[in-house]
């Protein structure tokens, strides 16, 4: 009897193990290589009333599909240097797709936070992000001329960091 509890809680351990070992692969492949990267980006068309936005319709360029929203602390954070990657780097084209439920904050936001010359569309349904799979802002997928996710980037980036552009330029 003693054995066979002493066996029970070893094969409970081993199932535990198990199971973790599992979950953290499955995590690591959704932050480290998420299933888009080398497919094609999925389309999709914003109907914001002041700027719908259809990926499809920046086809032949590189662009940037930066979901954020103005009470995302990190969000904040990257969007002076995503600014200025946009002046940098006038051939690619970022779409920044906001995920605010309250049109007032996203509009309050852009009077503090000038966005230049990014291309800018509410997404408060969350439609084009359900498509991406990301609910963790800011996200932002490169898409390359084709239409080939080839890079996904989680949380707030320096866009001025030498590795950036420099996979962005090869692009």
């Amino acid at each position: 009897m003693k054995i066979m509890k002493m066996s029970s809680k070893f094969f409970a351990i081993q199932i535990a193990a198990l199971l973790a070992l599992l979950l953290s692969a499955t995590g690591c492949n959704y932050t480290n290589h998420p299933a888009l990267i080398g497919s094609a980006a999925p389309d999709f068309t914003v109907n914001d009333p002041s700027n719908p936005v259809h990926l499809a319709n920046y086809r032949g360029k590189v662009v940037l599909v930066n979901f954020w929203a103005s009470w995302c602390g990190p969000c904040v954070e990257e969007w002076p240097s995503m600014v200025a990657l946009q002046e940098r780097m006038p051939q690619i084209t970022i779409l920044a797709i906001d995920q605010d439920d309250n049109i007032s904050d996203y509009t309050g936001f852009l009077e503090t936070h000038p966005p230049g010359k990014m291309v800018l569309s509410r997404d408060a349904g969350f439609h084009a992000a359900d498509l991406y799979g990301t609910h963790q802002f800011p996200e932002t997928f490169v898409v390359d001329r084709n239409g080939i996710v080839r890079r996904k980037f989680i949380g707030a980036q320096d866009w001025s960091s030498p590795e950036i552009l420099d996979f962005l330029s090869k692009l």
